[in-house]
């Protein structure tokens, strides 16, 4: 993958350099809990388990400012509460929020230094009362609570008191020394601090930046696993973009910036005896303008935009994936035929128009060559690009700290949705590249293969599953679809019925709920600010009479239609008069709400059109 340029030193000190990066240097100041000091007045958060230090963080609730003071101003009148970490602040109607983590799991130890899971959280209001809003203003502020509530407890929030978890360790390894004196605030990956914007106030004011930390959103596990009697630490990364971020139909494609919807970048570490390898894969939406609304029917049918210019956002697209790591190869896995064939077309077309040499296009139609349970069909698409991947390699540094190789490139894979289809092809590229990193350290033996390791195959096949799971309950709103042949290698009826159900679930979801879960991201990461002087009520939706009346018709003709067929009148005629009468009245109706779908469905409310586009 490409870097900025260094300058030349000597290999020895090279080498001790790239160790300490990759140590990722401890903060001066690493402090894993805090307490949380309230007052009428003010806040004053202060670490717990730094002994040394006397300063604390003081916000006024009042104004808002926030200052470090020393522990000494704490009023001992305060009441206290233990925090994990602070997620930063918030406006809304009511005024300012702190949004603090109150619960946080461990994850495991990467590179020596503790990954967490934050798994609850308190949203804190400034306001003492919120007498100072009107009925529709309080029930307003009420729901944006609830929306920030809700993505914070959409599953999985990481964070590190003490190591950049937002960068590669490729990444780590090629910066300067200016970078590692930096925060972690300041150097962390914009595109992956899901807490930026409630971190604004902090970003601004220097000082502030110990008291805080960027969390990332995604999926992150950390295994110790042992082959052939020697150990080795494996773990996942997966860090998923903040930027065009939001839910499965309403956010497609690329925006004029160039930033896919759902992009992943997920990164597969191992460990073992000071060697530490890392192989980096990515995943994000077809990149030009489309979009695929949801109208109440199972699968909507994808629109290409005819308005705005594909190319713009395509090339800004490929351009910065081009600079962050190097050559791509897309891995395009939509059907060839049917409503998705229009899309594999222009992205195949759009590639060439580029003309760019960093940029390999494969199609492989995932469906069709594995129907009927062909899954062993997958290895067409892992021979097809073997020798590119052998020519990527993977990153590896030695004890001494000595980078061995780099990664020169990465697989961009996509289906529609960049889940279930997608996360089977990367877990089977990982599994090559850690076979051949196994095998490089010493772990594996000449001619053994993961497969044949029993305990371990199951751990790596749990993991990618659960990663599957946990990008798609963020992006669809259920786990994915075809884990089990992650699981346990081959396709089963009992998966066959849990994804049936998921379908299902995701239908319900993405048709009535996915509205309000798009607007809480939206609220969450500053793409709609809300201004407590606008008196206008937002999420307000006044649906006309077609909203509430049609579904009522069409649910009692089709219950008079059932009662007519179990109750027969005198006559056979009568019966089926009745029935004709109340069945043709649920379908007429049913027929016109279908056609009028995207009237019924659960629409956002606060960002504007252009913004959804």
């Amino acid at each position: 993958m490409r870097h900025r340029p260094e300058v030349s030193r000597p290999k020895e000190e090279e080498g001790a350099d790239t160790s300490r990066r990759l140590e990722s240097i401890k903060m001066a100041w690493t402090v894993e809990s805090y307490c949380l000091h309230t007052t009428p007045e003010k806040f004053y958060i202060e670490p717990c388990d730094v002994h040394s230090s006397v300063e604390v963080l003081v916000i006024d609730r009042v104004s808002a400012e926030m200052t470090v003071t020393g522990r000494g101003y704490v009023p001992v009148s305060a009441d206290t509460m233990p925090i994990c970490g602070i997620m930063g602040t918030i406006r809304l109607l009511a005024g300012m929020y702190l949004v603090v983590i109150t619960k946080k799991t461990k994850v495991g130890d990467l590179l020596g230094h503790a990954v967490w899971k934050a798994s609850d959280f308190d949203i804190i209001s400034y306001k003492r009362t919120i007498l100072h809003l009107n009925d529709d203003q309080m029930q307003d502020n009420k729901t944006f609570v609830s929306m920030i509530n809700g993505v914070l407890h959409t599953d999985a929030f990481y964070f590190a008191a003490d190591y950049d978890l937002t960068h590669t360790l490729q990444r780590l390894a090629n910066t300067s020394p200016e970078f590692q004196d930096m925060s972690l605030l300041e150097r962390a990956d914009p595109r992956f601090v899901w807490n930026g914007h409630l971190l604004r106030d902090f970003i601004t004011q220097p000082e502030l930046h110990r008291f805080v930390f960027p969390v990332v959103h995604g999926f992150i596990t950390i295994k110790s696993s042992s082959i052939n009697g020697k150990v080795f630490d494996w773990s996942i990364i997966s860090r998923r973009s903040c930027f065009r971020a939001g839910v499965r139909y309403y956010v497609r494609g690329v925006d004029s910036e160039g930033h896919a919807a759902n992009f992943v970048e997920t990164e597969q570490i191992l460990q073992h005896n000071s060697f530490t390898a890392s192989f980096v894969q990515t995943r994000g939406s077809i990149p030009f303008f489309w979009s695929q609304r949801p109208n109440l029917k199972y699968k909507p049918k994808p629109q290409i935009s005819k308005t705005f210019n594909h190319f713009d956002g395509f090339q800004r697209h490929f351009d910065s994936q081009a600079i962050l790591y190097g050559r791509q190869v897309v891995l395009n896995l939509v059907n060839q035929k049917g409503s998705e064939k229009p899309l594999e077309l222009t992205f195949d077309k759009m590639v060439t128009s580029l003309g760019n040499g960093m940029i390999k296009y494969v199609a492989f139609d995932f469906h069709k060559e594995c129907s009927r349970m062909r899954w062993h069909r997958l290895q067409i698409l892992v021979d097809m690009v073997t020798e590119i991947q052998d020519e990527f390699g993977y990153f590896l540094v030695d004890a001494d700290g000595k980078v061995l190789q780099s990664q020169e490139g990465v697989f961009r894979s996509n289906c529609m949705d960049c889940l279930d289809r997608t996360n089977v092809i990367q877990s089977l590229l990982a599994r090559r590249s850690l076979q051949s990193q196994l095998q490089r350290v010493g772990v594996l033996h000449t001619g053994q293969k993961i497969e044949e390791q029993t305990d371990f195959e199951k751990i790596y096949k749990n993991a990618w599953a659960d990663n599957a799971d946990a990008c798609a309950k963020q992006y669809a709103g259920t786990g994915a679809l075809k884990t089990d042949f992650t699981r346990t290698g081959k396709r089963t009826l009992l998966g066959a019925l849990m994804d049936g159900w998921n379908s299902m679930i995701r239908y319900y979801k993405n048709n009535f709920s996915d509205g309000f879960r798009q607007d809480s991201i939206d609220l969450f990461l500053g793409n709609y600010s809300v201004d407590e002087t606008d008196w206008t009520t937002p999420l307000c939706d006044t649906k006309d009479w077609k909203f509430l009346t049609l579904p009522i018709i069409m649910v009692v003709a089709f219950s008079m239609c059932i009662i007519c067929l179990l109750m027969a009148g005198d006559t056979w005629t009568e019966t089926l008069a009745y029935v004709l009468f109340w069945g043709t009245a649920s379908i007429l109706t049913g027929g016109f709400i279908l056609f009028n779908g995207q009237d019924f469905v659960d629409a956002p409310k606060l960002v504007q059109k252009e913004k959804q586009d």
